[in-house]
């Protein structure tokens, strides 16, 4: 990978460093009897509640309220949690060696879309996998879509990050597996790389490459 004139990384968390399937949550809420759950929640798209969730506009609470008031469940909220927990996977040592590695020349941050419940259903896999309790070892910034309130590909979620780094767009790289995300990055000027599942490992064994 190119880094010439880059002087900063900010990484997406889920898809990139953290693995994710989509289809265990997709499964899981199905098995609830939501057959169409895909039409609501999907990688490429989500309907306005967990938009709320991600921007921090509504609580977990709020959040299974609202999911059975627009399915008509009778779920409680320890079974909706478990299903939307459900997609997290693993946190590949490799990639906390190659952000150690990445922190030491570069000036790194995460920007994630995310919710309070996954934050809490991720950090027993980071103890697990990585024997930390957070993220925030492993960068110079870390930052949550629920905790900024703003989310990608909105362009109000990356100019925080360029602003509360002093980052300049045209010396930073964005890292993330979703599309709409990489454009939101690129309309800011920050250069930006589409990562797709099958070239996650690819990705860090050039980096490897380069900083071992």
């Amino acid at each position: 990978m190119e880094l010439k004139g880059i002087k900063n990384i900010i990484f997406d968390l889920g898809g990139v460093l953290l693995n994710l399937d989509f289809k265990l949550t997709q499964q899981a809420f199905i098995n609830l009897g939501i057959a169409d759950f895909e039409g609501y929640y999907s990688k490429a798209k989500q309907v306005g509640v967990f938009d709320d969730f991600e921007t921090g506009t509504i609580s977990e609470n709020q959040f299974c309220d609202e999911l059975r008031a627009l399915w008509g469940i009778s779920k409680t909220n320890a079974e909706i949690i478990e299903a939307w927990n459900s997609m997290l996977l693993d946190f590949p040592i490799a990639r906390k060696k190659l952000l150690l590695a990445l922190k030491s020349k570069f000036s790194t941050s995460l920007l994630s879309n995310t919710n309070e419940t996954h934050i809490r259903g991720f950090i027993p896999i980071l103890k697990a996998d990585l024997n930390e309790d957070s993220l925030s070892p492993l960068f110079h910034g870390v930052y949550y879509s629920n905790e900024i309130g703003f989310r990608k590909p909105n362009a109000a979620a990356f100019e925080h990050v360029l602003a509360q780094n002093n980052y300049l767009a045209s010396e930073t790289l964005f890292l993330d597996d979703s599309i709409q995300h990489i454009e939101g990055a690129r309309k800011c000027g920050i250069k930006a790389v589409h990562i797709h599942k099958t070239t996650v490992e690819d990705l860090f064994a050039d980096f490897l490459t380069q900083f071992n």
